[in-house]
């Protein structure tokens, strides 16, 4: 990153510090998990039992985080030993932070991939993982706020720019739905309020197009309750549009010589094992049994199945290149928190394509796709 983008990293950083300071002010039981910046902001992760924070909240929160920025106050950085460490989670009943701690210190990381499988949570990482078990870890104070953190800060509370409050959402702590269910604060943070006042229009303006709103008003597609979330609905309108975009795909397709071939939408699991999909998505896909005790899923994905029409007789090396083509809908058991209008879905349409080549072919045969 440039030093420019070095020091907007640490202001967003900085303010999502600021924002669990006056959390803590206005609701002093809360317990924090994590707070990372992110794509034009940052957000923090806050466990407040009964408590429940909505958009009406964002006025008195935003008042005490400026009250935390005007009084200028710097940020000191500290390091502490790690039993240390997890007794002042203990003692300042932050379950949370001791939790990611504990981590640290058996595993020296909190990152999910790095853990065990029955461990598995999300991008929590506190401390760079280091292979081994941590033995000391960072915090950062502003005034009578301390907070488990490796940074970095800007030097005083004073210089994080411009803000704004955007949204709260629920979150599983670690992106585990079996872990307790936090409430996200997300906001955009800029070094001055002339981007932050851009960035607001550009939002503003963006919601104009959104395309949940206009599915709606131009009676493109619906979601039903009784059907499921995820699950789009395309009205007759909507299936034109749908039918010309696929029209013109299929065109391109015809003229570059691929076979169009049409697939089942569910399949023996065996197909899975034998593509070695099953081991590695097994608990994303949506399962069934038969009558007879076999089990089945919906198709989260076409390859197994075009190669089984590729494998259905011998093939000659004169015979490639072989191409086939098709519009066909696959399935996702996707988490219910992840849905959103067109985007996430559980049933993803895809023209999908798979081309069966040599290797003297590989060459032309990706120039040709590009």
């Amino acid at each position: 990153m440039s030093d420019q983008q070095d020091n907007l990293h640490a202001m967003r950083h900085s303010v999502a510090h600021i924002l669990a300071s006056a959390i803590q002010k206005l609701w002093p039981e809360a317990k924090f998990g994590v707070g990372p910046v992110v794509e034009s902001g940052f957000y923090y992760e806050i466990d407040l039992g009964e408590a429940k924070i909505s958009e009406a909240d964002f006025k008195k929160i935003e008042e005490a985080m400026r009250q935390v920025i005007n009084s200028n106050v710097p940020f000191e950085r500290f390091t502490m030993p790690i039993d240390e460490a997890i007794k002042w989670a203990q003692d300042g009943k932050q379950p949370y932070k001791e939790e990611l701690l504990n981590d640290l210190k058996r595993a020296g990381t909190t990152v999910a991939k790095d853990l065990n499988p029955d461990e598995m949570g999300t991008i929590a990482e506190v401390n760079p993982p280091t292979g081994g078990k941590v033995d000391e870890v960072s915090f950062y104070k502003d005034g009578d706020f301390t907070d488990l953190c490796r940074g970095p800060h800007v030097e005083s509370t004073k210089q994080v720019g411009a803000f704004k409050l955007m949204r709260v959402a629920g979150a599983y702590w670690r992106g585990n739905e079996k872990n307790p269910q936090m409430q996200r604060i997300y906001g955009v943070a800029f070094e001055t309020k002339e981007q932050l006042a851009e960035h607001l229009t550009m939002l503003e303006e963006a919601k104009k197009r959104d395309h949940r709103k206009l599915g709606v008003e131009q009676d493109l597609f619906v979601f039903s309750e009784l059907v499921g979330p995820g699950l789009p609905l395309w009205t007759p309108r909507g299936t034109i549009l749908r039918n010309e975009l696929n029209k013109f795909v299929q065109e391109m397709r015809t003229e570059a010589g691929f076979g169009q071939v049409t697939i089942p939408h569910i399949t023996k699991k065996d197909l899975y094992e034998k593509s070695g999909h099953w081991a590695k998505f097994k608990d994303e896909l949506f399962r069934m049994q038969t009558r007879e005790g076999h089990e089945f899923a919906m198709k989260p994905m076409n390859c197994p199945h075009h190669t089984q029409i590729y494998a259905s007789q011998q093939r000659s090396y004169r015979d490639l290149p072989i191409r086939y083509s098709e519009t066909t809908m696959v399935y996702r058991d996707e988490q219910s928190g992840e849905l959103g209008g067109l985007n996430r879905v559980r049933s993803i349409t895809q023209d999908d394509a798979h081309i069966f080549a040599r290797y003297d072919q590989a060459e032309s045969e990706v120039l040709m796709l590009w």
